[in-house]
Order: C-alpha cells, then structure tokens, then sequence
C-alpha cells in the first residue's frame, strides 16, 4: 500500500489552483475560484439574518435546557 505524505497549505493551494487552470483553463478557473467566495458570503448573510430575527433569550433558555437534560441522563 502506498503512504501518502501531506503537504503544506501553501503547496496544496498552489498545486490546486494550477490543476484547475491546466483543466478549466484561465478563465473558468477564475469563474470557479470567484463562485466559491460568494457561496461563502452568501452563507455568512444568510447567517447574519438569522440572528438578526433570532429572539436571543428564548433561544439560550432551548439551547441550555436540551444541553442539561442531556447531561442528566
């Protein structure tokens, strides 16, 4: 069997970006890397909302009171 070795993050970084250029070419690999950071973005706002309607006491009291009777059992 082999052994895989790992490599650092700025090798791994460096290595995949020049995979998908060497397959997707310059242009869509940009395309791609771009599409990723705004899936992301669109996640951290679509989190932000969430909080901004969340009722903060009502959801610690849930939160802390599953989190005991949890432990209790």
């Amino acid at each position: 069997m082999e052994q895989s070795v790992l490599i650092n993050e700025s090798q791994l970084v460096q290595q995949a970006i020049r995979v998908l250029i060497e397959k997707l070419g310059t242009t869509d690999a940009n395309r791609f890397l771009s599409l990723k950071s705004a899936q992301r973005l669109d996640s951290v706002l679509r989190h932000q909302t969430w909080q901004n309607t969340l009722e903060k006491e009502s959801f610690f009291d849930d939160v802390f009171k599953n989190h005991a009777n949890s432990v209790n059992l």
